[in-house]
């Protein structure tokens, strides 16, 4: 990592944003101390799963909204 005063990156920001965009991480530093971290952002957003994904590798039987038989709503209500 490179280490920057303070005044060189008031001077030059433009340049050392560039930098930084390209992926770069840079520690300021005052009086030869590191004061700060100066590096690229990264994204959080989660991509979506795309729709219909598992389209085709299953059927969903006709009778999937029917009631459910009473011995199996019994073992819940247990």
């Amino acid at each position: 990592m490179v280490q920057i005063s303070i005044d060189e990156i008031k001077q030059n920001l433009s340049a050392y944003l560039l930098r930084v965009e390209a992926g770069e991480t840079l520690i300021i530093v005052k009086a030869g101390k590191p004061l700060a971290e100066f590096r690229p952002v990264t994204s959080t957003l989660k991509l979506l799963r795309p729709f219909g994904l598992c389209t085709g590798e299953f059927v969903v039987p006709d009778g999937f909204d029917d009631p459910l038989p009473k011995n199996i709503i019994q073992e819940f209500e247990e």
